[in-house]
C-alpha cells in the first residue's frame, strides 16, 4: 500500500561526499560535456597557455636565442552560490511515492526520500549552472559571469575573441550558410584540432537537423540515432543554456569551467533538516552551497557568431 506518513530526514553531506552529488548535478548541465572542468578551485585558478613562434632554426656551433614564447594567463575565479529553502515535504512526497511504488513490492532500486530530495535540487542546480555558463551576470543574484554576457562576460573581457557575423536570425533555410561562415572564420592554427567543437542551443541544432535531413546527408533523411552531429568534420555540441541566434567555435581545452567539489571548509555542501521536531511543521529546510565560473584561455582561438 502507498506510504502515507511523513518521512523524517536529517542528513548532512559535505566536502568530498557531497561532491559526488553535486558532480552528478553539474553533469546534467550539458554544456560541461564540451568544456574543460577544473574541480578543485578553492579561490581562483590561473589558466596559462603558451604560444611559440620561430623557435626552430638551423643548427650551429654557438648558442643563439631565437623565436618567441608568449604565455597567456587568465584568472578563473568561481563565484560562491547557495540555495536556502523551506519546502513542505508534501510537495515532494507524491513524486517520491511514485518512484517507490513504480516496480511494486519487488522494486529494490527506489530512492530513499533524502536521495529523491538531492535529485530534485540537483536539477535546479544543473539548470542554473547551464544558464550561467553562457549568459550569466556576476552582478545578478545567483549567477556567475558567462562566456557570452555583454561587456562583462569572459569573451568580452578577453577582447580577442574572433567575431563572425550571421547573415540573419537562424532558420532551417540559412543555418548551413551561417555554419559555413562560422567555420570559415576559425583560425587556421585551430582548424583541424581534435577537440574543436561548434556550440549551439537546441533550437539552432533543430534547424541544423532539419536542413541536413532535407539535403539527405548520407541518405539519412530522418537523421536516425546512429548519426553523430558534425559539420564539415567538426563535432557539434548542443548546449541548452546558449541564447538563440548565437554559435561558438572553439577547443574544449581552451574553454574552462571551474568549481570546488572537495574542500571540507569552503567546498560544496548540503544540509537537509527536518523541521517537524523543532517547530512542529512539515517543512524540510535545505541549505546547499556550491560554486561555478568560466574562463577562456586564448581568446583569438575562439569564434563567436551572432
Amino acid at each position: 500500500m502507498p506510504f502515507t506518513g511523513q518521512p523524517t530526514i536529517t542528513s548532512n553531506y559535505s566536502g568530498s561526499v557531497f561532491g559526488q552529488y553535486i558532480s552528478a548535478a553539474l553533469k546534467e548541465a550539458k554544456s560541461l560535456e564540451g568544456l574543460t572542468v577544473l574541480e578543485n578551485i578553492k579561490l581562483k585558478e590561473n589558466i596559462r597557455k603558451m604560444d611559440g613562434a620561430s623557435l626552430v632554426t638551423d643548427a650551429g656551433c654557438n648558442f643563439v636565442s631565437a623565436g618567441t614564447l608568449t604565455m597567456t594567463e587568465a584568472v578563473l575565479e568561481p563565484k560562491n552560490m547557495q540555495i536556502n529553502l523551506d519546502i513542505c515535504k508534501g510537495k515532494l512526497l507524491s513524486g517520491w511515492e511514485a518512484e517507490e511504488m513504480k516496480a511494486g513490492s519487488f522494486n529494490r532500486t527506489a530512492p530513499t526520500f533524502d536521495q529523491y530530495v538531492l535529485s530534485y535540487f540537483g536539477e535546479i542546480i544543473a539548470d542554473s549552472v547551464e544558464s550561467s555558463i553562457w549568459t550569466g551576470a556576476g552582478a545578478t543574484n545567483g549567477q556567475f559571469e558567462g562566456f557570452l554576457t555583454a561587456t562583462t562576460g569572459a569573451f568580452a573581457v578577453n577582447g580577442n575573441v574572433v567575431s563572425s557575423a550571421a547573415t540573419a536570425a537562424y532558420t532551417e533555410l540559412n543555418i548551413i550558410e551561417n555554419l559555413q561562415k562560422l567555420v570559415a572564420d576559425i583560425p587556421a592554427n585551430v582548424y583541424g584540432r581534435d577537440d574543436l567543437r561548434i556550440y549551439m542551443n537546441w533550437k539552432t541544432y533543430r534547424y541544423y537537423i532539419s536542413a541536413i535531413s532535407t539535403l539527405g546527408y548520407v541518405n539519412a533523411y530522418n537523421m536516425n540515432s546512429t548519426y553523430e552531429p558534425v559539420f564539415e568534420g567538426i563535432k557539434i555540441q548542443p548546449c541548452p543554456g546558449m541564447p538563440d541566434n548565437k554559435m561558438v567555435a572553439g577547443e574544449t581545452s581552451n574553454l574552462f569551467f571551474g568549481c570546488d567539489l572537495v574542500s571540507e571548509d569552503t567546498g560544496a555542501s548540503i544540509k537537509m533538516l527536518d523541521m517537524s521536531n523543532l517547530d512542529g511543521s512539515d517543512n524540510l529546510r535545505v541549505v546547499a552551497k556550491f560554486s561555478g565560473g568560466v574562463q577562456v584561455g586564448i581568446g583569438s582561438d575562439v569564434v563567436s557568431q551572432s
